[in-house]
């Protein structure tokens, strides 16, 4: 057992006091052991906190980066610090198990969706809730694909900051006019 310890604190630096007293090449072994140990992480974790979906999505990222570099770097206790970025990951995950059954805890931790455009006709007070001018919202829209409003069935600012478009479909919009 002293055997395998020596050879991990040798391989990873993990007696050490301070980032000063790792090697290049411990730092190099714990970045891939940090790399390793966040695969399991993401699997055991939900998939969307990666494609940051929402603001804790979002806020997870950046933590466990934020986290996870220290232990790489050897400024704070390695192994404490990944149960740290475990526990952050399984709050999220419980976060997301309650939000997923709860409107209201949803919608207070997650934000709700703010509808901009209905039938070809922008929303003036939606937009500057939104914090949103129109040149914001004619980029987004053009990034979706559309070139005038009469195109647009519905359009929302989602939780997750980005525009969602409807269009309109070519027949209803004909009869409308």
């Amino acid at each position: 057992m002293q055997i395998f310890q020596d050879m991990l604190n040798y391989a990873f630096g993990f007696s050490t006091h301070g980032a000063f007293e790792l090697s290049v090449w411990q730092t190099c072994a714990r970045a891939l052991l940090v790399y390793g140990l966040l695969i399991g992480y993401v699997r055991f974790g939900k998939k969307r906190f990666l494609g940051q979906a929402t603001a804790l999505d979002f806020i997870l990222a950046i933590l466990i980066g934020s986290l996870t570099s220290r232990a790489i770097s050897g400024t704070t206790p390695f192994i404490a610090t990944m149960l740290a970025a475990a526990s952050l990951i399984a709050a999220h995950w419980l976060l997301s198990y309650c939000t997923s059954s709860s409107k209201p805890l949803s919608q207070l931790l997650k934000g709700t969706d703010t509808l901009l455009i209905k039938r070809g006709i922008v929303d003036p007070a939606a937009l500057r809730r939104s914090h949103m001018s129109n040149d914001d919202l004619s980029e987004d829209l053009r990034q979706a694909g559309i070139r005038n409003l009469d195109e647009v069935e519905e359009s929302r600012l989602e939780r997750s900051g980005k525009l969602s478009v409807i269009k309109r479909d070519k027949l209803s919009s004909s009869r409308e006019k």
